[in-house]
């Protein structure tokens, strides 16, 4: 799929991480980028609410079916983390437990195994000098959905709490509004968060610009999606997440080495014939 995307550069090929859009973080990136934190030190990630598993068995109780909070959750974390930064993760180190193995319509031969808590690091850009980031990720909290990401810096910290941005430097007593709530006028959605929710309106926003920049709506413009993630972007998510995994079993730091060409798919039918021969 990234070797397609390359190849077609005239088909719009984007990546359904919709937080980069979310005013929030928008905001907060250029406040990155001016300075208002200074050198970027730590991020530090909060996700806490109710259980993600639907009311009957499906995927969400699956892990290798791309269930649990690493996975829906996680992946967009870990890509707004890069995009926040503006580096990638070289190291990570996680934990992942599912705690409500059986409720009460999922149960007798029936078992979750996708994770309810997961707890991961990632040491991003340089090991010595780079950003250390901190993720928490519990879906075993009734009530409210919490959704808290904080950038600190030498000169000051940055918090998105929900769709709300505050800031304070070094020098203040008190933390400042820098971008309220504002107004939602699209639908309301009980199992989508609301950080997500509005980050999805406004990628489809975008996406609607993009194209009627073209009176023929066949070409698209780069301007309106520009912040959007790639397939190689996607990519990269997908090898961190293995990596947490990884790290889970092994209790270890793992290293993140993203697949740089398409694997041969006879290498392991090659080892396989080689074992048995012998």
């Amino acid at each position: 799929m990234v070797n397609a995307a390359r190849y077609y550069p005239q088909l719009l090929s984007i990546m359904g991480s919709t937080l980069r859009f979310l005013p929030t973080f928008a905001a907060m990136r250029q406040l990155l980028v001016e300075g208002y934190v200074g050198e970027v030190q730590v991020c530090d990630v909060r996700v806490y609410g109710p259980s993600l598993l639907d009311q009957s068995y499906g995927w969400t109780c699956e892990d290798l079916m791309g269930g649990g909070g690493l996975h829906t959750v996680g992946s967009a974390i870990i890509d707004l983390l890069s995009y926040l930064t503006g580096t990638r993760a070289q190291r990570v180190h996680g934990l992942l437990r599912t705690f409500v193995q059986q409720n009460d319509t999922i149960r007798g031969i029936r078992r979750v195994t996708s994770d309810d808590f997961c707890f991961f690091q990632m040491l991003m850009g340089p090991c010595s000098s780079g950003v250390c980031c901190t993720v928490t990720l519990n879906f075993n909290m009734p009530g409210s959905f919490l959704h808290e990401v904080m950038v600190v810096g030498s000169a000051g910290r940055l918090v998105a709490r929900g769709t709300e941005l505050y800031g304070q430097r070094n020098n203040s007593k008190s933390e400042e509004l820098l971008l309220g709530d504002g107004d939602w006028a699209g639908p309301d959605a009980k199992d989508i968060p609301l950080p997500h929710l509005r980050g999805l309106g406004a990628m489809v926003k975008a996406l609607r610009q993009s194209f009627q920049a073209h009176q023929e709506r066949r070409l698209w413009a780069r301007g309106p999606v520009a912040t959007a993630p790639t397939f190689e972007d996607g990519l990269y998510i997908q090898t961190v997440v293995e990596a947490i995994k990884r790290s889970s079993c092994s209790g270890e730091w793992e290293c993140v080495e993203v697949m740089s060409k398409e694997p041969d798919p006879n290498h392991n039918l090659c080892e396989a014939l080689q074992r048995n021969k012998n």
